[in-house]
């Protein structure tokens, strides 16, 4: 064998050698990668059934670690493989984070948010159908995502309320009790007989069969007015009856005081001549 040959032959089996390398590599990336998509998928299942599970965990908070829990393994796996092929993976990684710190900074509204959506879901201060004022917004909880709330009005407007805004301000919920107490303020002429008009506030709002005998009906002189001795009335009932116990209770006395004398005195002035 010349030497022409032995060149050819030592080529030839470089190639070969490569060849084999770049072979293995592929195999090995493909085993890497469908491997590390199985265990991904895997991950993300058993999250899921964890959060279904687990009655602290909402659906949409289970599903959002599931989904965060799959793309960080398969962020793991891409560099795996990407690491079989000799790219330097070392830069990628740090030409990620840079990325991410910049997406952070760019959308650190919007994460706030979803932090906010996160610790609303966990905790639960408020459910759906509860009705709930938040941010400075009244209205009945619809839908609870990760980045929103949203509520209906009583008159039917939808008001999205950002959850940042939402975890950050005083939540008040009106719906997570039973039972709520009403208050009322009656007021009468100076006049009347305050007495009388206590049993006809108390004997109205007893024939209301929404309202509680226990704890029982409260009523009291609250102030001396300008125009009016003002009663304060303090009822309970349930949760759902709150706005029927009052606007029927508004109505009923006032048509019960006018059958009983007891007069609701306008606003007004007496003017006193002294001769001096």
């Amino acid at each position: 064998m010349n030497a022409q040959d032995l060149l050819n032959a030592e080529a030839i089996s470089a190639l070969w050698q490569r060849a084999i390398e770049a072979g293995t590599s592929v195999v090995l990336a493909a085993l890497i990668f469908i491997v590390g998509m199985m265990v991904a998928s895997t991950v993300r299942r058993a999250a899921q059934r964890a959060a279904q599970k687990s009655k602290r965990i909402d659906t949409t908070l289970g599903n959002f670690f599931s989904s965060l829990a799959y793309y960080g393994i398969m962020a793991i796996v891409l560099i795996a493989v990407l690491d079989r092929f000799g790219v330097e993976t070392t830069s990628l990684v740090a030409a990620l984070g840079a990325a991410t710190l910049a997406i952070g900074l760019a959308l650190q509204g919007t994460l706030s948010n979803l932090a906010a959506g996160v610790m609303i879901i966990f905790f639960r201060p408020y459910s759906l159908g509860d009705f709930v004022e938040i941010a400075g917004q009244a209205g009945s909880v619809k839908d609870i995502n990760l980045f929103t709330t949203i509520l209906a009005t009583g008159d039917n407007k939808r008001i999205i309320v950002p959850n940042g805004s939402a975890w950050g301000s005083v939540i008040t919920n009106y719906s997570v009790n039973g039972t709520r107490r009403v208050d009322f303020t009656f007021s009468i002429d100076y006049g009347d007989d305050i007495g009388k008009a206590m049993r006809i506030i108390q004997d109205t709002l007893r024939a209301d069969t929404r309202v509680h005998k226990d704890p029982e009906i409260f009523t009291g002189v609250a102030a001396h007015g300008g125009s009016s001795v003002d009663i304060v009335t303090k009822v309970w009932c349930d949760a759902g009856d709150y706005w029927g116990v009052y606007h029927d209770a508004m109505k009923n006395v006032k048509e019960a005081f006018d059958a009983g004398g007891i007069s609701i005195p306008y606003p007004h002035q007496v003017n006193i001549n002294r001769k001096g």
